[in-house]
């Protein structure tokens, strides 16, 4: 379960205002919420695209383009029996 803190914050009405209007939410909790959630996305997206060109690739990409691909597999590490 997810802990939960409460604050007090002073927030610029009319962004809330544009922001209830834009989302189409009920509350200004809601409001908040969703945009504490993009902006730590949006971060977390920043620190991914800081690494272009940092990192080394060691593999054939032409080699695993022409592998079969299964998601469910990739994804679970599983191998699927056929």
């Amino acid at each position: 379960m997810q802990e939960m803190v409460r604050t007090n914050a002073v927030v610029d009405q009319r962004l809330i205002a544009v922001a209830l209007d834009l989302t189409g939410f009920k509350t200004k909790k809601a409001v908040i919420k969703e945009a504490l959630r993009t902006l730590t996305r949006l971060k977390r997206q920043e620190r991914v695209r800081a690494l272009r060109g940092q990192l080394h690739w060691e593999d054939d990409l032409d080699e695993q383009r022409d592998r079969d691909f299964d998601p469910f597999e990739a994804h679970l590490g599983l191998k699927v029996v056929r």
